[in-house]
C-alpha cells in the first residue's frame, strides 16, 4: 500500500454562530469569531490517497487527475468565498476547521475512482490543522 499527499492552498473567510444559541452564548462561546462580518484564513489543504501501484504507470493515481479533482471540488468552490453565506454545506452547519474537513471529504470521495482517499488535513493556520479519515 503506497500513500500519496497533494498540497493546495485556498482563501475563504467565516464566522461561528450558532442559531440555537443566544447572541451572548455565542459571543462567549466564539469569541472574536462570533464577528458576523467574518473573518479569514489562508487555508493549506492536504489530501492523502492510498492503493495499489499501477504496474503500467508506476502511480498509485495519476497527478495530473488528482490536481484537477482537488481544484474543481475544493478550490474552485472555496476560494475567495464567504463559506457561511456561499457554500450550501455551509448553510446550517458552523464552518469549523472540523466541519469543513469533513465536507471536502464528502466532495472528494466520490470523485477517487483508483485511488481511496485516506486522509484530509486543513490547516487553519501554520500551528493549527485537523485530520479526518472519514470516520463521520
Amino acid at each position: 500500500m503506497i500513500y500519496l499527499t497533494r498540497r493546495v492552498e485556498f482563501y475563504a473567510s467565516h464566522y461561528y454562530n450558532n442559531p440555537e444559541f443566544s447572541a451572548e452564548e455565542n459571543r462567549r462561546i466564539f469569541g472574536k469569531c462570533n464577528n458576523p462580518h467574518g473573518h479569514g484564513h489562508n487555508y493549506i489543504l492536504e489530501v492523502t490517497v492510498r492503493g495499489e501501484i499501477d504496474s503500467r504507470s508506476g502511480f498509485v493515481m495519476d497527478l495530473k487527475q488528482l490536481k484537477e479533482i482537488m481544484n474543481r471540488e475544493v478550490v474552485d468552490a472555496l476560494d475567495h468565498r464567504h463559506l457561511n453565506k456561499e457554500v450550501p454545506e455551509f448553510a446550517h452547519q458552523i464552518p469549523t476547521s472540523e466541519n469543513i474537513a469533513i465536507a471536502i471529504w464528502k466532495r472528494l470521495t466520490p470523485k477517487l475512482k483508483l485511488a481511496q482517499l485516506h486522509r484530509v488535513r486543513l490547516y487553519e493556520t501554520a500551528d493549527l490543522f485537523v485530520d479526518f479519515y472519514g470516520e463521520a
